[in-house]
Order: C-alpha cells, then structure tokens, then sequence
C-alpha cells in the first residue's frame, strides 16, 4: 500500500473573532499549497515519488440550535435553518474582506463561533501551483510518472453548480454555507486567467460588460482623466496582459495577442472601482464570462452593449434600459429554465435612468425621447434577420420587445442565477427591420458620436450603486427558500 504523506495542520478551534477566523484560514491554505508546491517540485526533480501526497482545504463549520432572530428584510448573514452549515475555502488571501465580513454577519446574527479547521476534501495539485510562477504541471506523459496515481487532481464530478441551482442534496446532514465550493472557485479563478489575461485579484466589485471594443479605448480614457484628480478615489488601471499604471500619463504595453475576453480595471483600494469585460458577440462569450466572475461575488454587474432597435419610432444612438428579457439565447436552458421570470431589480434600474438623466442632461418626459424601458430578446444567431421573418417578428411583437442582441439576457439571467444585482442599458446601433443595416461607414460615425456618453452612463450608475448598503444592494428577490448564508 502507498504511504499517504499530509501536512499536520492544527486542531479544528472556536473562533468570535472574525478576522482571527480568516487569519487560520489563510494558516491552513498556506501550509496546505507550500506543502503540495514543495512535494510536486521534489518529484519533477528527483524521479517518481516512493508516496502518495495529499492536502486539504480549510473549511469554515458552524452549528445553531435555534433559528437566527434577524431583521426580515436582511437576504444574507443568515443560515435558513437548525444544524450544521459548512462550506470549503480557497484563497483566503484573495477573499479576505468577503469572508471578514460574511463570518462577522455569521457569528452576529447566531450568536454563535465558527469553527476553522482542515475539510476532508484535497486540493488538486493544479490549482495549489497556480499561484507559483516556478511550477507548471506537466501535461499527461510528461513526467516520469502517472500524475494523479501520486497527487490529486480536478475532479468535475465534485466540482459543479449545484448548490447555486438549488440541485444539492438536500438530505446531507451538513448545509452549505456558500454557493460555491473551494474546488468550484478555483476552477473558476484559472479559467478567468486564461480568458481575460488578468489575475483574479485586480477584479472590482462593480462590473461592465460590453459587446464592443470601441468601448476599452473610452474606458482608458476615463481612467487617466480620474488617476489625474487625487480625490477621484481611484489608484491604478490595470490592463490586458496585468499591465497596470498609478501615473495617467503613463504608457500601457500592449499584448501581443488579445485574449478572448480582453478585461480592464479602474480599481480603489477597498476593491470598489470598475472592471470593465469586453465578451465579445454571443451568448456563450457572456455565459463564460459570468460564470467565473460570479464566483468573485461582485456587488452588481451591468451589460453596456449595442443593439438593434425593433421599435420604428427609436433612432440611433437611442437607450434601452430592460425591464423584461426574452430568452432565445438556449445557452442557460439547463440550468434555469426559461418559464423562470428574471425580474427587474429597482435599485438597478433606478441607478440606470439617473445615470442616463445626469449624462444627458434630461428629465422627465423629456427623457423618454431617447430612452425606451421595455423587453430585450437575445437570440443566438447573429444573423437571425436572413430568417423567414414572420415567426421570429410575431414573437418579438408578442413579447412587446423594443431591442435585440445576443448577450444581455444571458448576462440577467446569470446573475439572477449567481445572485449578482444585474441590469441592462443598450444603445441603439441599427434598426434591421426599419432597413437601417449596420454598415461599416454608418458605424463609424455612430461610435465616434455615442460610445463615450454611453461609457459614461454605465459608470456613473455604478458609482450609484457603489454608494448604496449592500443590505439595499443585495435584493430578497435574488435569495431562494433555501439559501445560504454568503453572499
């Protein structure tokens, strides 16, 4: 029988003090990863390991008799019911103000400790050198020996989304207290490396997404102009490729290639600046990206994109802001179904219109002449207008849709999914069923004129919703009967 070879990590401990909580976490993943970096280069140096090795990633546990006496409007810091509640933990380093704060909410609401101790659970050697810019593992018969006869590796049967689509097992006697597992974040963590080209840890909490690259450059931009006022708030802009400046006159070396979802980040200190994703075109792009971003639990994310206008009385350049979604996307059918309403979140949709009044400098009725509130469809054919229109065009008018693209109700239904405030503001780039087609020379003059005030418009409504509680923020319509207790 092979030698099994741990690290001896200490004793499971009590603890009411939150921010002790997360120092033994990052304890324990510390030892945890040093030992298996130390043991994965021992092998690759000196030949086929004599033992197997294995390490364990921290958990957080916590028992209640009782359930939580807690305000009734509170959707979070809470665990639903009696018993034992655990979730596992990667990079405690990463996550530390987000788990400070969810064990304080823990311990205040039950008047209970937390317990901190080794899980059962290992960690996959891949993920522990991940973080160690002097290993890579080797892909499979590179090395002179079977990889996961020696070290563990990925396992997809435990990494999943289960407990974010309410599909666990119930029946198990310890609750979750976390949407997603240590194993279901760090999948996620190296996914965001290879399709941004930025490390996870310059991610603010307050994301954009668009559909254009014409939007980095305004973004840039903007970003200079605020490093430049010392009381903007703002400290750095990190690029592509983890290229980051402080000085607004400072160059930016660009990649030599662009990775699929080129991302940017405008950050603070406390991590509430503006993460900016351009995904691309399509509802897969949108479904990758917030896949992997949700699990860096992100206080709101807003799709900024372009789209056609189906309404004739609307122009170019004009604004949607969705109230409704008509899913044709089918890339989230699986996991939530579309007879699942993805409602409209008033503090969203409020910070929007604000945003749109205060950039265009109108009011009122007078606002309606360029923004429309209504249903945004998104299809999964780019070019669904080659179509016999007569069945696509009656369900887009039974639906009362003003606009259409391919990525906005994706990225509103993930985030109902992931339990991330969501919200949408378009802008009209081209009316296909009124004859104006999206046509290079039309385009041009339409970015030069639009894209900067729309830019504008998504930051200043998250410089709204950054203002706002996260027990505001953060709305019961998103949290299920079931819930966890984390954000």
């Amino acid at each position: 029988m092979t030698t099994l070879l741990t690290p001896q990590a200490p004793a499971p401990e009590q603890f009411t003090d939150p921010a002790a909580a997360v120092a033994r976490l990052e304890e324990l993943y510390v030892q945890a990863t040093d030992f298996l970096c130390d043991s994965f280069a021992d092998a690759m140096g000196n030949g086929t390991p004599a033992a197997r090795y294995r390490a364990y990633y921290p958990e957080i546990r916590i028992k209640t008799s009782t359930y939580a006496q807690v305000d009734s409007r509170l959707s979070f810091g809470h665990v639903s019911e009696p018993g034992v509640h655990a979730t596992t933990v990667t990079r405690p380093d990463l996550f530390r103000s987000y788990l400070t704060q969810q064990i304080a909410l823990l311990i205040k609401n039950h008047g209970q400790p937390v317990t901190i101790a080794a899980s059962d659970t290992p960690i996959p050697v891949h993920f522990a050198v991940a973080n160690n810019p002097d290993l890579v593992v080797p892909h499979q018969g590179a090395a002179d020996f079977t990889l996961r006869d020696v070290f563990d590796v990925p396992d997809l049967t435990t990494t999943n989304d289960d407990i974010v689509n309410g599909v666990h097992d119930h029946d198990d006697a310890v609750g979750p207290l976390s949407l997603f597992t240590a194993q279901r974040v760090d999948y996620s963590l190296a996914r965001l490396a290879h399709y941004t080209a930025t490390d996870a840890g310059h991610f603010q909490n307050h994301v954009l997404f668009t559909n254009y690259q014409f939007y980095v450059s305004e973004f840039e931009n903007y970003a200079r102009e605020q490093l430049a006022d010392p009381a903007s708030g703002y400290t750095s802009f990190v690029s592509t490729g983890n290229a980051e400046i402080t000085d607004p006159k400072a160059p930016i070396e660009q990649p030599l290639k662009l990775p699929q979802m080129p991302t940017y980040h405008l950050k603070r200190e406390d991590g509430s600046g503006i993460t900016l994703v351009n995904i691309g075109v399509g509802p897969s792009n949108a479904k990758t990206a917030t896949d992997h971003i949700a699990v860096l639990r992100p206080h709101a994310w807003l799709m900024v994109g372009h789209c056609a206008g189906l309404r004739n009385t609307q122009a170019l350049g004009d604004f949607v802001l969705a109230h409704a979604y008509l899913r044709e996307d089918k890339v989230l059918d699986d996991d939530l179904p579309v007879w699942v309403p993805i409602p409209p979140l008033a503090e969203v949709q409020v910070a929007l219109e604000r945003a749109v009044a205060e950039v265009t400098k109108l009011e009122g009725y007078e606002l309606k002449r360029i923004m429309r509130t209504g249903t945004v469809a998104s299809v999964d054919n780019r070019n669904w207008e080659l179509r016999d229109q007569s069945g696509p065009v009656q369900r887009l008018s039974q639906s009362r849709a003003i606009a259409l693209d391919m990525e906005s109700a994706t990225i509103a239904a993930n985030g109902y999914r992931f339990r991330v405030p969501y919200g949408t503001l378009l802008c009209v780039s081209d009316k296909p069923l009124h004859g104006e087609l999206k046509l290079p020379g039309m385009a041009s003059s339409f970015y030069t004129t639009q894209v900067s005030r729309h830019l504008a418009i998504g930051i200043k409504a998250m410089e709204h919703l950054r203002g706002m509680p996260l027990e505001r923020l953060h709305s019961r319509k998103l949290r299920s009967f079931d819930e966890t207790a984390f954000l």
